[in-house]
C-alpha cells in the first residue's frame, strides 16, 4: 500500500506540476511555471501526500477529514504565493485578519494551477467549464480579496466561454 501510494502521489504531483508548467509557459509566466509547487517535494508535504493519497482528490482533503486540518496544506499555502490563502494579514485598524490583493502574476499562476488540477482530477470528464464550476461552488466559503476573486473569475469565465488559446493570449497581453 505504501509503495502504491508513494508512486501514485508522486505521479499525480509530477503530472500536475508539468501541466501547470505548460500552462504557465503558454501564459508567458515561465519563471512561475518553473518554480510552481516545489514545496510539494518537501518532507512536510510529500509524506502527508503519500499517507493520505487516494488518487481522485487532494490528499489534504482526507487529512483534513481525519484531523480537522491539514499539516501539508498549512505548509503549502504559507510558501506558495499563487494561493489566495497566502495573501492574508492582520489589519492595523481592526486587528482582525483581512485578505489582501494578489499581484497579477500570482493570479495568473493560480489560474494555471486550477485548470491543471481540474484536468488531473477530472481526467476524461474535464471540459473548460470545470474550473469555473469548482470556483463558483466555493462561493461564500472562501476568504479571498474581492479584486483577486473578480480577476480569477474573469479568467475562468473567459476559459469557459472562449477556450484556452484565447485565455492564454489574453494573459500574455495583460502582462505587457
Amino acid at each position: 500500500m505504501i509503495i502504491k501510494n508513494f508512486f501514485g502521489h508522486l505521479g499525480t504531483v509530477v503530472r500536475h506540476r508539468n501541466m501547470v508548467m505548460i500552462h504557465c509557459f503558454k501564459a508567458g509566466i515561465i519563471r512561475r511555471g518553473l518554480l510552481h509547487d516545489l514545496s510539494k517535494f518537501s518532507p512536510t508535504e510529500f509524506i502527508q501526500g503519500v499517507k493520505y493519497y487516494q488518487g481522485i482528490r487532494s490528499p489534504n482533503e482526507r487529512e483534513r477529514e481525519l484531523f480537522g486540518y491539514s499539516k501539508a496544506w498549512l505548509h503549502h499555502k504559507g510558501r506558495n504565493r499563487h494561493h489566495f490563502e497566502y495573501w492574508t494579514d492582520y489589519s492595523m485598524k481592526t486587528g482582525k485578519m483581512i485578505s489582501v490583493p494578489m499581484p497579477d502574476v500570482y493570479i495568473y499562476e493560480m489560474f494555471c494551477d486550477r485548470v491543471a488540477a481540474s484536468k488531473i482530477y477530472k481526467k476524461k470528464d474535464y471540459n473548460d467549464r470545470c474550473p469555473l464550476e469548482y470556483f463558483l461552488a466555493g462561493h461564500g466559503t472562501r476568504f479571498i480579496e474581492e479584486h483577486t476573486a473578480e480577476r480569477l473569475e474573469f479568467l475562468l469565465r473567459l476559459l469557459a466561454e472562449k477556450g484556452e488559446k484565447e485565455t492564454f493570449s489574453y494573459i500574455r497581453q495583460q502582462k505587457k
